[in-house]
């Protein structure tokens, strides 16, 4: 894979404050990478400074093998950016101003045509050409900020809060682009919305107070979750005192609880294995009927808390 993003002991500090401390990782061609934390964490300075919007205070950002404080002009040829509140000008109509920044990135004549007209309908935004951008709705400005993004068809992409504001329908329409775009670019997307995690990630990045607390795929984030592939199950014509007992005699069972409200029960394999089709057996072997039983995945909410809480331990 090729590395287009290489982040190394990234720091910034305003004062006394760290609003990030340290941060290493790189981005290769094709993944997709959720930069994810609560805010406040650092999301939104790390990509000012893989941007060259702001200064670090130590550490090296290289973008295509070009260094963000020697060759920031290189870096900002070979990256598109949609800032945090997609920023645009007000009074601008998204054509005028699509027009304006191919003309900023030395695009000219019927490739500028071509490369707005492009940009405008990957972001499907095509209806709204012609409408001064004060005018339009907050979904529709950030369309308008992620057509700028993509508009020289950059190796990389640094995205902040893509989806913000954005109706289901709009999102999903922004995760499709997205994923067509992925498989010849390296993308960063800031994000708090854990559902991207699963809907456009590849592979995740958590930081908490400056500082990273995991890397790694979605599957490893929510397997870190208490709930991964716990399975509830429920059986008919048995005293629950009696299946409960037999649940916590299986080998592969950890722990078993009680379902609140209702018959059933929660069971945790050890070592978070998966064990819904030998549980099923197991039970089927003794000749009862189940019910209901199905597999949870891992709870993404109580893992991120977990991470980014203070008395939280950094991920090793």
């Amino acid at each position: 894979m090729t590395l287009r993003i290489e982040i190394d002991d990234l720091a910034k500090y305003f004062g006394a404050i760290k609003a990030v401390d340290g941060v290493s990782f790189s981005v290769s061609k094709g993944e997709v990478l959720g930069f994810l934390g609560p805010n406040g964490a650092g999301k939104s300075t790390t990509m000012k400074m893989i941007t060259g919007f702001l200064a670090p205070t130590r550490g090296t950002v290289r973008v295509c093998g070009y260094d963000v404080l020697k060759d920031p002009i290189s870096v900002k040829a070979h990256l598109g950016y949609l800032p945090e509140g997609a920023p645009a000008y007000a009074d601008m109509t998204p054509d005028s101003f699509l027009h304006f920044i191919a003309e900023i990135r030395g695009i000219k004549g019927a490739d500028r045509k071509r490369a707005v007209a492009s940009a405008a309908e990957r972001a499907r935004i095509t209806n709204v050409m012609f409408q001064p951008i004060e005018t339009l709705s907050k979904g529709y400005k950030r369309r308008v900020g992620l057509a700028q993004s993509i508009l020289h068809n950059p190796p990389v992409l640094i995205l902040d809060e893509p989806t913000d504001g954005l109706d289901p329908n709009q999102k999903h329409e922004v995760r499709t682009l997205i994923n067509e775009m992925a498989e010849d670019k390296a993308i960063i997307i800031s994000t708090h919305i854990l559902e991207e995690v699963h809907a456009l990630c590849t592979r995740n990045v958590v930081i908490a107070n400056g500082k990273i607390r995991f890397d790694g795929t979605p599957q490893e984030l929510e397997s870190r979750s208490r709930y991964y592939n716990a399975v509830c199950v429920n059986v008919a014509n048995i005293e629950q005192q009696a299946f409960e007992t037999f649940l916590s005699s299986l080998d592969f069972v950890a722990n078993v609880e009680q379902l609140s409200g209702s018959d059933g029960f929660r069971v945790y394999p050890t070592e978070g294995r998966q064990i819904t089709a030998e549980l099923s057996e197991r039970i089927r072997s003794n000749g009862w009927d189940i019910d209901a039983l199905h597999a949870e995945h891992g709870r993404l909410d109580e893992v991120f808390r977990s991470i980014t809480l203070p008395n939280a331990e950094s991920s090793k």
